[in-house]
């Protein structure tokens, strides 16, 4: 149990991967990913004092992550950067480069977010594909604490010193990761440092929680934990539902399933997981919430993370802090537009948060 006065990381989302609107299905020009846009989105969360922002990665969406973080880096004065990273992308040797010079210039407040996914225009079954991010993360954590990798594997063959270049700390950045398939849960319980799971009912998550503090257990590690979700929050829990209503009222179904089908990893376990969510809440009989206060209406447009934390400022509170006694220690939020909900949840639901950066001096 996590008591309530333990500070939890809160985070943000910069829309890099197109994923921002005023209305789920109609492209706005202005909020198409951009380095203004998405500058300003995060600029707008470190004005609101967000603790860490994730700067998501996609192929055929948006811009590219790592790219953005050199240029964003040097304009933050506090925030963390959570980067996502794709295994295989790039060559290890110069991604460990890359992410201890990005470190440095942040003073120290790099994250990495680590993908498993198919690579664009190639797919791969999901155990070598699993097999290849645990090998990567292994090597890659290695020379970013600056230790030599021998390493003959199936994906990744080096002899190789580390790089000159090192994180402030000459530790490796904290690892979040996710994935809901078996292969992602052990991949997580061996090398991740905090393990992230999207939206879903209470007894969902706390039986996830569970069945990951075994795995990681096994292997003589412990994991933390984060949650990422949208959050709509209004002064009234019906100007609530009434807003997170007309973010989907121009959508039609056709337009939705394009967007979802877009990402590498439509078809995964986690965003099946989804799509079964919003289908047992069309069978109850309030509208797409699953559970008090967890509408899965976004997610009829969206890949991924496809549920929203929608009520007023206590509610959305008590959502948050319900997972927070269940064990969640970072949350990484967002909403449409992504500048209006950050202002909003920052003015309704942040000051009554103990926040501050997810910490892990023992990280493995």
């Amino acid at each position: 149990m996590l008591k309530k006065n333990k500070p939890v990381e809160l985070s943000w989302f910069s829309a890099l991967c197109d994923d921002d609107y005023q209305f789920r299905g109609i492209d706005d020009p202005n909020l198409k990913a951009s380095w203004q846009h998405c500058r300003d989105i995060a600029l707008t969360a470190e004005r609101n004092q967000f603790d860490n922002i994730l700067l998501p990665s996609g192929y055929e969406l948006g811009m590219d992550s790592v790219a953005f973080a050199g240029g964003i880096a040097p304009l933050l004065e506090k925030m963390r950067l959570l980067l996502a990273i794709r295994c295989g992308e790039m060559w290890l040797p110069q991604l460990a480069r890359q992410m201890a010079t990005l470190d440095q210039m942040l003073g120290g407040r790099l994250t990495l977010n680590i993908i498993s996914s198919d690579m664009p225009g190639q797919k791969m079954p999901s155990d070598p594909r699993y097999k290849r991010t645990l090998e990567t993360m292994q090597a890659l954590r290695a020379m970013l604490n600056g230790q030599a990798v021998q390493m003959d594997g199936e994906f990744i063959k080096l002899d190789i010193e580390p790089p000159r270049m090192r994180t402030v700390s000459g530790k490796a950045p904290l690892f979040y990761f996710g994935g809901m398939s078996p292969q992602a849960r052990d991949t997580a319980a061996q090398a991740a440092d905090v393990f992230l799971m999207w939206p879903d009912t209470k007894d969902s998550v706390a039986a996830i929680l569970a069945d990951m503090k075994s795995r990681a257990d096994n292997y003589g590690r412990t994991l933390r934990f984060g949650y990422r979700a949208h959050v709509i929050v209004r002064e009234t829990e019906a100007e609530a539902r009434q807003a997170a209503a007309l973010l989907v009222s121009k959508l039609d179904g056709k337009t939705g399933d394009e967007i979802r089908n877009r990402s590498l990893d439509s078809q995964s376990i986690g965003v099946r997981r989804q799509a079964e969510l919003r289908d047992n809440a069309a069978l109850g009989d309030d509208g797409d919430f699953v559970e008090a206060n967890l509408w899965t209406g976004v997610g009829r447009a969206r890949s991924g993370c496809g549920a929203a934390i929608v009520g007023d400022p206590d509610q959305v509170l008590a959502k948050i802090n319900m997972y927070r006694e269940m064990g969640i220690e970072a949350f990484i939020l967002s909403g449409y537009p992504h500048q209006q909900e950050c202002d909003l949840f920052a003015r309704y639901v942040l000051p009554n948060i103990n926040h501050g950066p997810l910490t892990d001096p023992d990280a493995q």
